[in-house]
């Protein structure tokens, strides 16, 4: 979102308050989001209407990706390539198998209708398994080909990384089934949450961290104003949606919402300076609290770090922001950055083998690693795990919860066959 869209608060009650940015109303205590109606639905989608005109889709920030202008395989249109092979790494990564698409072990095509998408984060949901949620998905249902601006599946707590993540059958109404299905489509994934789907308005929602508190799901998210150039996108604002059934449904939570502005209003949390720099956050828990690691919508600006008490997830006014040093504030627009630009979508854990945090990223479709001895850092400089001239198109590396030990997994998703990909690494090879 362009820094001089109008804002306007109208004079109504606090309880009342609403927001108006660029035409876009969000209600921030009533809970509302509205725009202009929306040009159509997916006929399989029962979360509601997805909008049509959608101008461009596809979580690389790309263009080149438009409503109906894929070849996925098994629909056919001009701009993008079918799922090819999985590619032959060298070095110390290896590419394990496809995690979605038609090549993929678990068919995810035939399975759940995802037969292109990206992004996959994934987390632990508490209980033993693994969750994973998707940016823009196409995928057949009802004998068509329908796109959604996001999804989720389940994978198998026994799956072996080795060899594939598994995902069990979708059942519908079973909240621990490989996906969110309905009786009448039970081979169709649900989209968690749908945007407006209006150009320059709201054209997508996409994931980009989850985690688990006591049972409850809790996704980051970013609210995509306008794809730009590769790598390249503007966003409304970024939230937290909650799920409290194992991610069968989903409720955005606009309390969490960080409008994208360079504006302080006071006594709405939502909207300070600052927020821009956490469009984009990936979740680590470690001791006593949640760290959220945050950059400025695309891939072209530095990282920062907030922490909260895992109570206080949906509470912006208990989060603090890393200033450097062993210095923490209240006010986001004090938060420095722990690793200088350009800084794309990322993942961190904490990896036993190493006895250090690691940070995966990407530049120019090259995977990087970084460690540190704190969440915060001091961040080392850059590891490759995958160069870009060893599969080209790379981006969203994700490590696996279940990834601890010298063998660190990770998903990665591939712009020419639009899907997602599960890679090892042997740490005492780099």
């Amino acid at each position: 979102m362009s820094r001089r869209s109008r804002v306007r608060l109208r004079p109504l009650s606090p309880a009342r308050r609403t927001l108006v940015i660029g035409g876009l109303t969000i209600g921030l205590a009533a809970g509302l989001l509205s725009a202009a109606p929306p040009a159509g639905a997916a006929v399989c989608n029962v979360t509601g209407i997805t909008g049509g005109d959608v101008g461009s889709t596809g979580s690389t920030g790309s263009s080149d990706l438009g409503w109906g202008s894929a070849d996925f395989g098994s629909y056919r249109a001009g701009g993008k390539k079918p799922q090819g092979p999985l590619p032959k790494l060298k070095g110390a990564t290896t590419a394990v198998s496809w995690v979605t698409g038609p090549r993929s072990p678990e068919r995810t095509d035939t399975r759940f209708g995802i037969t292109a998408t990206d992004v996959g984060v994934p987390w632990e949901n508490g209980s033993g398994q693994i969750l994973m949620a998707f940016g823009d998905t196409w995928g057949r249902c009802a004998g068509q080909m329908v796109w959604r601006h996001n999804t989720m599946l389940r994978s198998d707590a026994n799956s072996n990384l080795d060899k594939a993540i598994r995902f069990p059958t979708a059942i519908p109404g079973a909240v621990r089934s490989g996906a969110s299905v309905t009786p009448a489509h039970p081979t169709y994934s649900q989209p968690m949450f749908n945007a407006i789907g209006v150009r320059n308005t709201e054209v997508g929602r996409i994931p980009t961290g989850g985690i688990s508190v006591n049972g409850i799901q809790f996704l980051s998210f970013m609210s995509i104003h306008k794809w730009l150039g590769p790598g390249r996108w503007s966003t409304n604002y970024s939230a937290i949606a909650v799920s409290r059934n194992n991610g069968q449904t989903w409720t955005v939570d606009n309390n969490t919402i960080r409008v994208n502005l360079d504006l302080t209003v006071p006594g709405v949390p939502q909207i300070a300076r600052g927020h821009s720099r956490f469009q984009m956050g990936a979740f680590l828990r470690s001791g006593e609290y949640i760290y959220q690691y945050g950059t400025p919508n695309g891939r072209h600006g530095s990282a920062f770090v907030a922490r909260f008490r895992p109570g206080d997830i949906l509470n912006l006014s208990r989060y603090q922001y890393f200033r450097g040093g062993d210095g923490w504030s209240p006010n986001p627009a004090d938060a420095a950055p722990i690793v200088g630009l350009p800084v794309s979508e990322m993942s961190v854990a904490y990896n036993a083998y190493l006895k250090k945090f690691v940070m995966l990223t990407e530049r120019a479709g090259t995977i990087m690693m970084r460690t540190s001895p704190t969440p915060v850092g001091p961040w080392s400089g850059e590891r490759v795990l995958i160069p870009s001239a060893h599969s080209s198109g790379l981006y969203t590396p994700y490590i696996h919860p279940r990834s601890s030990g010298k063998n660190l997994y990770f998903v990665v998703s591939r712009w020419d066959d639009y899907n997602v990909m599960l890679a090892r690494t042997d740490l005492s090879k780099l």
